[in-house]
Parts: structure tokens; C-alpha cells; sequence
């Protein structure tokens, strides 16, 4: 009789999961994104949830947990219950480099469970505008005659900004002073203000103001120009050929989401991509689309896979580790 009951009590549970499921969503969504608000990842969440929103018919509030390179946000989604109300907003830092890091207490691969690939944002070497360098030849040549090393502004040990600076000393052999940030908003604010000498950063935070001339371009760090600043030439063209970086995103909920929530979550991603006016505004900030076969969760996990093989090796030659 008891086991009776059990088997009855473990079929409602099943079946309780999956009425919420096929309900879903029912209530307000969350996304979690791991840096500031003004900054580059806060904004490609706003415009997505914007149109996520209208298609699942429920308010997406945005969440900034800032703290230790994201770290802490993409920890906060990993604790969340695993019903798909709560969203985790990552990108290459937070969700591959930190793996080799920071003593996480989850796992990135595993605690997680990948939702769609988001819109791919080159870097960009910037500088404030007393270094009387021009151009990336003449820039170099200042850092490398500079008696200290020069200032780079980062979001965070494991951000995006921090393994391009990582990238850019292996490349040059220029050792830099990292000053972090809790995202790379106020990182730019004291390029602007003259506090530190560069950022490696994401072409859509810092174009803004390269355009209003309160900071200096350089190069961006991709194979082609970007759409947004054609007048910018790469890294190849600027004389550091090889140095190419791109700082892609994605969404991930908790582990054990039911996957019909999944496909309901990408299916309201992969809509507000292929919305022209949304497409306008990502394009505006020098983002890079995802293909079209690239955006199912499954694409998305194998790409993270493939990115933790490439870029982890580096750092921890770096031995870049915080406990």
C-alpha cells in the first residue's frame, strides 16, 4: 500500500512539473547580468529583453550583481531555483575564463544549462587622450618606452577586457598594470577622465566615445572592419597582425530546467534576433549577429566547450588565480 502511494506521489510531482512547464511563463523573468548597468553586456540584455518580453508575454526585469569579473551574477543564477524565471547573462569571461580563475564552487558546463548564443562584440584598443600617440605603431612604441607599466582598466580578473589585456602582453610583450572595475562602464569613465592609460575593450562600450573624441582608437580586433567604425582599422592593418579577439555572449539558467522551458526561452531569443529593428540597435553597437545555425542551446554549449579549450591554457600560463 505505501509503495502504492509513493508511485501515486512521485506521478503527481511529475506531472505538477510539467503543467508549470507547459504554464511558463507565468510571472515575471529575471535575467542576471554579472556587470554594472550602463555597460556593454547591461545594454545587449536591455535590448533583448525588451523584445523577449513582448513574445512571452511577461515583464523581464534586469538584475546587476557585480563582483569578482561576474563571477558572482553567473553564481547567483546557478543557486536560482530551475524553473526558467531566472535568466543568467554571460560572455567569455564569465563564462569560460573564470573557470580558470577564481575558486567558483560551481562548474560552468555542468551547473548550467545553455540557452541560445547572443551577438559577438570585437574589442577595441583605446587609449585617453594625453598619450600623444596617433596610431597603434606609435602607441606601442609609447607603452614600450614607458619607465612603469602602463595602466589597463579592466571589469574584473576573468572579464572580457582583462583576458584581451592578458592577450595583448603576449602579443606584444608589453607588461600592463591592471586596475579592475566592477565593469567596464566605470572603467571608461576614468579613461575619459584621464585616470588610466588603455582598455582593451568591447567596441559597443567604449565607440561612443571615441566618436565624441574623449578617448583615442586605435584598432579593433577582428578580421574586418566593423560596420559601426569603418574608419577604424584592425589590428592587421594597424601593424599587430594576429591579434583578433571576440567577446561573445549567451544566455544559461540553472541546471535541470525543464527543456521545453529552454526551447520556450530560445525560441523568444532567437525571435528578437531576427527582428530588423532589433538587429538595428545591436548593429549600432558594433555587434556581430550569431548565424542562424548557430543559435539552438546545444550550439551554444558546444561552443563554450570548444572556447574553455582555447583560451584556458592561456591564462593559467599566466597564472592568473584568485582564491
Amino acid at each position: 500500500m505505501r509503495r502504492a502511494v509513493f508511485t501515486v506521489f512521485l506521478a503527481l510531482l511529475a506531472f505538477a512539473g510539467t503543467a508549470r512547464a507547459d504554464d511558463f511563463p507565468s510571472r515575471p523573468i529575471t535575467i542576471v547580468v554579472p556587470f554594472s548597468a550602463g555597460g556593454p553586456s547591461d545594454a545587449m540584455a536591455r535590448i533583448m529583453a525588451e523584445h523577449m518580453q513582448r513574445t512571452l508575454g511577461q515583464t523581464i526585469a534586469i538584475e546587476n550583481v557585480t563582483g569578482a569579473g561576474g563571477s558572482l551574477g553567473v553564481g547567483r543564477v546557478v543557486r536560482a531555483p530551475a524553473d526558467g524565471y531566472t535568466v543568467g547573462f554571460g560572455h567569455l569571461g564569465t563564462n569560460v575564463c573564470n573557470g580558470a580563475i577564481y575558486n567558483l564552487g560551481y562548474d560552468l558546463v555542468t551547473d548550467l544549462a545553455p540557452v541560445v548564443l547572443l551577438p559577438s562584440n570585437p574589442m577595441i584598443i583605446v587609449s585617453k587622450n594625453a598619450i600623444p600617440a596617433r596610431t597603434l605603431t606609435e602607441l606601442l612604441a609609447w607603452l614600450k618606452a614607458k619607465p612603469t607599466p602602463p595602466t589597463a582598466g579592466t571589469a574584473g580578473a576573468g572579464s572580457g577586457s582583462h583576458i584581451a589585456g592578458l592577450y595583448f602582453e603576449t602579443i606584444t610583450g608589453i607588461k600592463l598594470q591592471y586596475v579592475p572595475y566592477r565593469g567596464t562602464a566605470p572603467a571608461l569613465n576614468d579613461l575619459v577622465a584621464g585616470q588610466i592609460d588603455i582598455i582593451v575593450d568591447q567596441t559597443s562600450n567604449s565607440i561612443g566615445q571615441v566618436r565624441a573624441g574623449t578617448i583615442r582608437a586605435y584598432a579593433v580586433t577582428a578580421g574586418r572592419r566593423v560596420e559601426s567604425a569603418a574608419d577604424i582599422p584592425t589590428t592587421d592593418e594597424a601593424g599587430l597582425p594576429g591579434f583578433h579577439m571576440t567577446l561573445w555572449s549567451g544566455l544559461w539558467v540553472p541546471k535541470d530546467t525543464p527543456n521545453d522551458v529552454i526551447v520556450r526561452l530560445n525560441g523568444a531569443a532567437v525571435e528578437a534576433l531576427n527582428d530588423p529593428a532589433v538587429q538595428k540597435k545591436l548593429g549600432g553597437l558594433g555587434l556581430d549577429l550569431p548565424p542562424k545555425d548557430q543559435l539552438s542551446p546545444e550550439a551554444l554549449g558546444a561552443w563554450q566547450k570548444a572556447e574553455i579549450a582555447k583560451w584556458r591554457p592561456m591564462i593559467k600560463a599566466a597564472k592568473v588565480k584568485i582564491d
